[in-house]
């Protein structure tokens, strides 16, 4: 499979579905771990981007960077930040590109976990949106159905980190209270790699 900018549109319409649909089950997640605006987060950022969608250019890789520009300026939070170095991320990987074989999805995953990392001063296993991306990046890499491996993946690392604690981010201050319940941050990427592949 090839990714283009058609393809990089459609995904970007139907995550902004799933964030509208999601809304408020990620205020209310958020809200028993965090500041209760995930969704205000992830909606304002996906309708900021859905409004300048059809002016992105063909080339992948600037389309990627002004959809990044486009979310951080949506919002302050810093849920919001790390998504938009997980673009930066690839957005200059991809820089001057008008298709990517899909092949590469793991490797541009990887690497954005690793900046929103590095930004985000956090380690793997904290029970965040780290180990969510941490998850596909690994299950995806020479899957023969990567949308299905990607969607499985968000799938397992849910359930593999529900029952423990949180130890970053401002959930950690909930510690053992956080066993049971799902990270916010994992939940709204879970939606995200859904929608993005259709599953």
């Amino acid at each position: 499979m090839t990714i283009t900018r058609d393809t990089l549109l459609a995904a970007i319409d139907r995550i902004t579905a799933a964030m509208e649909r999601d809304f408020d089950m990620l205020n209310s997640a958020d809200g028993a771990l965090g500041d209760g605006d995930l969704g205000v987060t992830m909606t304002r950022g996906m309708r900021a981007i859905t409004a300048m969608k059809d002016d992105l250019p063909d080339d992948i890789g600037m389309a990627l960077f002004q959809c990044a520009q486009a979310f951080t300026k949506s919002s302050g939070s810093s849920y919001g930040t790390l998504m938009a170095t997980g673009l930066m991320s690839a957005a200059k990987t991809l820089r001057g590109e008008e298709s990517i074989d899909a092949a590469r999805v793991p490797e541009l995953i990887a690497a954005a976990r690793d900046k929103m990392q590095e930004r985000g001063k956090a380690e793997l296993g904290g029970k965040t949106v780290l180990d969510s991306l941490d998850y596909v990046a690994k299950a995806t890499s020479g899957a023969d159905d990567m949308a299905q491996a990607a969607a499985d993946a968000v799938d397992q690392a849910m359930v593999d980190f529900r029952d423990k604690p949180a130890t970053v981010g401002r959930a950690r201050i909930f510690g053992e209270k956080s066993i049971g319940m799902d990270d916010p941050g994992m939940l709204a990427m879970q939606s995200v790699v859904k929608a993005a592949t259709g599953r």
